[in-house]
């Protein structure tokens, strides 16, 4: 074995590659092949791609399986605080030495066919997967789909959920061009979900083209809510009087609403034991970390890794829904390839002072040229620009006050750094001196 611990698998990794950010199935496919041949892999595949809700969709879908008694496995991107966070069978992470001996039969394959982080992780999750006798596996797309890596697998069904404006350089610059990547994951004559009402029209002409079932949202399926429950049908089936997921967000509905859909199809091929106690279970117990979450105190903070338009305009809606008594205090960092305008844009009129930190790496964008974002927002004395995400949140926390909040959101990245900066945010104690 060339490591013998997964951080230094992992920072060998990072420089393996010549680009961080590489499209492409070649070079993967190369090595799946050299590993497992043709051979087809003993599970179902879920593939969830679209720019939101990506990550509440696959815990939403994974909650429901594996309270049916199903062996579920997730593979997302990226990770909060550990890297083994993206690799999970049945709610349990894959540990370092899983993790290492995977990298370990890749590396062999591999010879001399260069890989990046991404495609190391990918094939590490699908190759753990096959060694864990799973019904059903759930692959997120890290980013569009027909060239990600998660699409060198076929999905027995897909999952779209909203499409925005993000990885523009990458995947075009309108709705319509980024659709055509992300239908890249459909697969000819395999059922396609779209969460939304309105999906591009590039979506659904690939569908018509791959005769692959559609299922749109209000359309072939309908959520309707009623108070603190919510109903749902389809043209075979409908459940009512549904728990609320236990995941913040009116969105929430849009993205479980979807995933019944899912559900309903999984049932129709076979996966007969879901049932609706299942569905009201899972709906409720469904964790996940960093989306919306809220940890009281005489100080509430809230954790988001919001990063583009579409989720700044949802964060916008749900702090406006969720009560305040005193002052919204955000601590933001976000990477360079992001529209930090449009996020601002979105969330101004509910945040009350701005925290802005750096990020570093290649693609970090460093807190002055984030404060570029507001400077004509007549925002005097309420922008504070600090070196790093840690001397942000530490200058917010140090304003706020009982009654207060502290938003942290903006990437992954950010979340991450303020999450390991708070000694006690693994026990979910947080607490100020007001």
């Amino acid at each position: 074995m060339r490591f013998n611990s997964l951080p230094q698998w992992l920072a060998w990794q990072e420089q393996l590659h010549f680009t961080e950010i590489d499209p492409g199935l070649d070079r993967i496919r190369v090595v799946w092949q050299r590993m497992y041949a043709d051979k087809k892999l003993p599970f179902r595949i879920v593939t969830v791609a679209g720019t939101n809700g990506k990550g509440s969709s696959v815990a939403l879908l994974a909650s429901i399986l594996s309270t049916s008694g199903y062996r579920t496995a997730c593979y997302t991107s990226p990770h909060l605080l550990r890297y083994n966070e993206r690799i999970v069978v049945d709610g349990q992470t894959a540990s370092d030495q899983q993790i290492c001996e995977a990298f370990d039969r890749i590396d062999t394959a591999r010879g001399d066919v260069s890989l990046s982080y991404f495609e190391f992780a990918t094939l590490a999750a699908a190759d753990i997967f096959c060694h864990q006798d799973i019904d059903i596996a759930i692959l997120e797309v890290g980013m569009g789909g027909r060239l990600d890596a998660v699409n060198l697998f076929d999905a027995d069904i897909a999952l779209i959920t909203p499409i925005g404006l993000d990885h523009t350089v990458w995947l075009g610059d309108t709705r319509e061009l980024i659709g055509v990547e992300k239908a890249g994951i459909m697969r000819a004559h395999h059922p396609v979900v779209c969460s939304e009402s309105s999906p591009p029209a590039t979506v659904l002409d690939i569908a018509q083209k791959l005769a692959a079932p559609a299922y749109v949202a209000g359309k072939d399926y309908t959520a309707e809510t009623d108070g603190d429950l919510w109903h749902w049908h389809n043209a075979t089936e409908q459940f009512k009087v549904l728990p609320h997921p236990a995941l913040l967000g009116c969105y929430q509905i849009q993205n479980s609403a979807a995933v019944l859909q899912v559900i309903s199809l999984l049932k129709t091929a076979g996966m007969e034991k879901i049932n609706e106690s299942a569905i009201r279970t899972g709906l409720q117990q469904v964790k996940l970390s960093g989306r919306f979450q809220l940890i009281e105190g005489p100080v509430t903070h809230i954790f988001d890794v919001t990063h583009n338009q579409q989720g700044a305009e949802n964060l916008a809606k749900l702090l406006r829904e969720i009560p305040c008594k005193g002052k919204t205090h955000a601590v933001i960092a976000m990477l360079r390839d992001k529209d930090s305008r449009a996020v601002f844009d979105a969330l101004l009129p509910v945040i009350d002072n701005w925290f802005l930190g750096g990020l570093t790496g290649n693609r970090g964008q460093s807190s002055e040229e984030l404060a570029a974002g507001l400077k004509e927002k007549n925002l005097d004395g309420k922008v504070h620009v600090n070196e790093t995400v840690e001397a942000a949140y530490d200058r917010a926390f140090k304003c706020a006050v009982a009654g207060d909040r502290i938003l942290i959101f903006g990437s992954f990245h950010t979340v991450e750094a303020v999450m390991r900066h708070i000694p006690d945010f693994i026990n979910e104690t947080l607490s100020v001196s007001a």
